[in-house]
């Protein structure tokens, strides 16, 4: 498939790859289980979807903010299942989809349920605040250029944060250390994960509803996919991802230690 970057013969080979190879060999090998997985996951947005859509319609700011939080918390769980899935395939585990995503809600369903709020609350204020401003004419280059700071700065964060709540047993405050030790070693490398997922974002809901028929099928995978691809070598030597799965046996384990890193 390679997704707009087809793969030649040499790149076909069983070997891991490094680089764009990387992203082509794995996209390669694995469109068909991501999107299976985005199915899932996406059905786990339709109770926020659902509660965000009926405030704004409402005008109720009262009404965003449980339905962000809650819908947030069971979205995470479709977030944390994609998120555990692509590290996996990343680091060439080929467990099947259904098992997968059973899996990480055994493991993962507690630590995704504060991000997940977060997030959700997040995403929420963002939407119905800009569609406020758009329906009152409020829309200026300032707001624009806040709103859209603010994104980056928030996707940097969770990010991030994402890949250690389905990795590591550890205490939220020291992911969010984590994340700002990370951030501060590589910038540039996190800034451009950051920037390629707001762009996305803006432009689906820009072209919407064009966009729509694209979700089924590139939902949330392909993006977060990407932002993977980008850090995961960097990713796996800062907080040794696979050398600690390898020592705890690939089992539950893998959930245990890397209390901190930097």
């Amino acid at each position: 498939m390679g997704l707009f970057f087809p793969m030649d013969d040499e790149n076909r080979r069983p070997f891991r790859r490094r680089g764009f190879a990387r992203y082509r060999q794995l996209l390669e090998r694995d469109w068909k289980s991501y999107i299976l997985m985005d199915f899932i996951a996406l059905v786990t947005f339709i109770p926020y979807g659902l509660g965000v859509a009926w405030a704004i319609l409402t005008g109720s700011s009262l009404l965003l903010i449980p339905f962000s939080l809650i819908g947030g918390m069971i979205a995470g769980q479709g977030v944390a299942a994609m998120m555990d899935f692509l590290l996996r395939r990343a680091r060439d585990d080929t467990m099947a989809v259904g098992p997968a995503f059973r899996k990480s809600l055994r493991q993962n369903w507690r630590a995704a349920l504060l991000p997940g709020a977060v997030e959700g609350l997040f995403v929420g204020l963002v939407i119905f605040s800009g569609l406020v401003m758009l329906r009152t004419g409020e829309i200026t280059a300032l707001n624009v250029a806040a709103f859209a700071v603010a994104a980056v700065v928030f996707t940097m964060v969770f990010d991030l944060l994402w890949p250690q709540v389905v990795l590591f047993e550890q205490r939220p405050m020291v992911r969010l250390k984590n994340c700002a030790l990370f951030i501060m070693q590589n910038p540039w490398r996190v800034l451009g994960g950051a920037v390629l997922q707001v762009a996305w974002w803006i432009v689906t809901f820009l072209f919407m509803p064009w966009t729509a028929f694209l979700v089924p099928f590139l939902g949330i995978w392909y993006i977060l996919f990407v932002s993977v691809a980008i850090k995961y070598d960097t990713l796996n030597e800062s907080f040794e991802i696979e050398e600690q799965i390898k020592s705890a046996g690939a089992v539950p384990a893998e959930k245990k230690g890397a209390d901190e890193h930097g």
